[in-house]
């Protein structure tokens, strides 16, 4: 009866969490386009689906993910064994980003951007790879205690030199194949096995060391991606490619294809591809869990609810988002390029992007536990204005340059130049959380309207190329959330130091 209880008050969080997208969409269709959509009532049951699903999920984690994460941390730390450490660590993220379907759709584009230079399943490895190292290395910063402010520093500074060299073909995506190696299930995953080890080792503290991971996994991939195409375009050859490049991941399609002309096999064949997509993960657990720990998972048919629970509750978002929100979200952002009402493109795309990072299920974990860590230092739901606020500003800039036909190249060192000085000015204790904040960002309900609408945008405006300007998006809708974050700790710091003058 409790957990019906505690799922009944999860539900209309949910609900309360997708009003702003319900109102950005109802105040564009009635009030700007002034006409009713055609399939209201789709949308609608859409809507109420997205609700349910992210209800799911967030018990789900509570249940199963959250768990067996700072279980499994705590475990190996008690080992002692750093190598044990940094093997799960780069296990888990190798695992978590190899069967990525948006990393997939990502190094496709890229394949067909460069020409047949890039070679997607080279490129898929090549992230994969250097997300496994990267929160191996993640590990050992937490062991040792470092701050991460450093790291990003040092990091950030190899980002912006790396983008001034890199080829103009492969720069947003390079800084998109960063944004989406962090999907739904894998930040709260990587998020509890940072904090879950940040508070078995005596003397780190959850907030300073256990955020971070999220962060360092994004980073390290835009640095490879772009040394490898510089490699490429100096190197490589043209070769043959297949497809017209123009197809991302088919997330703002129909809600299923038919399968043997039956539309329940269809629903049940993408259930199977999202399971896919989880085992890799399940696996390393199960591996680590079983062959190295030789411990059996506690409470074991909790975990295995929980992981269920996350399965169908995410399918069941992404079902009630193409219904509900993916054909409106489109249909507009073309509507408004073609009755050239640029400042409305403007406001629709800082309203879209608020209204969807306010209802992105991974942000709302993170800002619980990031409430829990702080200690009464930070509010979960001013975390996520914060958030959404910097994603709306970031898309809006983004769309500028889409407009302007401006290079990517100096807004993307620019906005890293003012992280990397916020990094320096802000209090020590935030900078991990503003980092992790800007990964989870790119997440499962902004990357596809993001990416239509960028897409849409290239498509319609002339004299921009959908396969340069189309993409990036993801990018700004990444970067800014961490200077919002900075900025608000730097100014919560100085009117602490002004009010202790003052007494």
């Amino acid at each position: 009866m409790n957990q019906l209880r505690e799922f009944y008050g999860i539900l209309k969080h949910a609900f309360r969490n997708l009003l702003p997208i319900i109102a950005v969409v109802s105040f564009f269709q009635f009030a700007v386009m002034q006409e009713v959509p055609d399939g209201l009532l789709s949308m609608a049951v859409g809507l109420g689906i997205v609700v349910l699903g992210v209800a799911l999920f967030l018990q789900g984690l509570e249940l199963g993910i959250f768990p067996i994460g700072k279980n499994l941390s705590n475990q190996l730390a008690k080992r002692g064994s750093l190598v044990l450490l940094m093997l799960f660590g780069f296990s888990l993220g190798f695992a978590a980003v190899i069967a990525e379907p948006a990393l997939i759709a990502v190094a496709d584009q890229a394949e067909v951007i460069s020409e047949g230079r890039v070679n997607a399943f080279t490129l898929r490895l090549l992230v994969a790879t250097s997300v496994g190292a990267v929160v191996g290395l993640g590990i050992v910063r937490i062991i040792l205690g470092h701050s991460l402010h450093w790291y990003m520093i040092a990091g950030y500074l190899l980002v912006v030199l790396v983008t001034f060299f890199a080829p103009e073909e492969i720069v947003g995506l390079a800084y998109d194949s960063g944004g989406v190696t962090t999907n739904i299930v894998t930040v709260p995953l990587i998020a509890a096995l940072g904090i879950g080890l940040a508070v078995s080792i005596r003397g780190r503290t959850a907030l300073m060391h256990g955020f971070g991971l999220v962060a360092l996994a994004v980073m390290v991939p835009m640095i490879s991606v772009q040394l490898y195409g510089i490699v490429v375009y100096t190197f490589g050859e043209t070769g043959d490619v297949a497809g017209n490049g123009l197809e991302m991941e088919a997330e703002t399609d129909g809600v299923a294809d038919p399968v043997a002309g039956s539309l329940a096999l269809g629903m049940l064949s993408d259930l199977l591809v999202m399971v896919r997509d989880v085992l890799p993960i399940i696996a390393v657990v199960l591996v680590f869990q079983y062959l190295v720990l030789r411990k059996h998972i506690a409470h074991l048919h909790k975990v295995m609810v929980g992981f269920v629970l996350v399965i169908v509750g995410l399918y069941a978002f992404v079902v009630g988002l193409k219904l509900g929100l993916f054909p409106i979200g489109e249909s507009m952002a073309e509507q408004l390029i073609a009755r050239e009402q640029i400042l409305f493109v403007y406001l629709f795309a800082f309203c879209i992007g608020f209204a969807t990072t306010m209802a992105e299920p991974a942000l709302i974990a993170i800002g619980e536990k990031a409430e829990e860590a702080a200690k009464g230092q930070l509010k979960g739901n001013i975390i996520r204005l914060l958030v959404a606020a910097g994603v709306a500003v970031g898309i809006t800039v983004g769309v500028h340059r889409i407009i302007t036909g401006d290079s990517i190249h100096y807004y993307i060192m620019g906005g890293y130049a003012l992280v990397i000085l916020l990094t320096w000015l802000s209090p020590k204790y935030i900078v991990a959380l503003a980092f992790d904040l800007g990964g989870v960002t790119t997440s499962e309900v902004t990357v596809p309207l993001v990416t239509a609408l960028g897409i849409g945008l290239a498509t319609h405006i002339e004299g921009r190329s959908v396969l340069i300007d189309g993409f990036g998006l993801i990018a700004f809708a990444s970067i800014f959330p961490i200077i919002t974050v900075m900025l608000y700790a730097i100014g919560v710091e100085l009117v602490s130091k002004a009010r202790g003058g003052a007494t």
